[in-house]
């Protein structure tokens, strides 16, 4: 299981390491729902349960941390 960059309540934000070829983005999970968003901009890559209030919140976390994410993002990858 990849490590949690952020654990804001319920939500885990991870990176997948295969994951390098892709511009940045954050995987989020929640018992069995997944999603997948881009960092900058922040947008919905894809989404596999989650209602689209849930969705709005995921965004609006990533939003307030999108610099940390983009700094963990290369921190990660080496970039």
């Amino acid at each position: 299981m990849a490590p949690a960059v952020l654990r804001p309540g319920p939500y885990r934000f991870y990176f997948v390491s295969h994951d390098l070829h892709e511009p940045a983005h954050v995987h989020v999970d929640r018992d069995a729902y997944s999603a997948k968003f881009w960092i900058n901009p922040v947008a919905l890559a894809y989404n596999l349960g989650y209602p689209p209030r849930e969705l709005r919140r995921i965004e609006s976390i990533i939003s307030e941390h999108q610099q940390e994410l983009m700094e963990a993002w290369n921190e990660y990858y080496g970039t």
